[in-house]
């Protein structure tokens, strides 16, 4: 299963990677705007959001991206290793 992060704390990266990787999930994780975001996205089956760490711009780009390609957003407005956690669970059920 590929998820992407979007927004986030940047020293979280590699531990946000990890829980992942503990779910069998391959990630992509974004914490800064970058000029080509929307083509860096892909097709992911899920985008999650940390809202309370991420520009607008960011947002936006996200949802109109993930949104072309129907694939599912989940929000959350923490960026804690635990909220990462809580979602996998949540939607990989191990």
């Amino acid at each position: 299963m590929s998820i992407v992060i979007i927004g986030g704390i940047d020293r979280m990266i590699c531990q946000y990677k990890r829980i992942c990787k503990k779910y069998n999930c391959k990630a992509k994780v974004f914490t800064q705007m970058s000029p080509n975001l929307g083509n860096q996205i892909g097709c992911p089956d899920f985008v999650i959001l940390f809202t309370n760490t991420v520009s607008h711009k960011m947002i936006y780009c996200a949802v109109a991206e993930a949104e072309k390609n129907n694939t599912e957003i989940i929000r959350s407005h923490t960026s804690s290793g635990s909220a990462l956690n809580g979602i996998l669970e949540k939607v990989c059920g191990l």
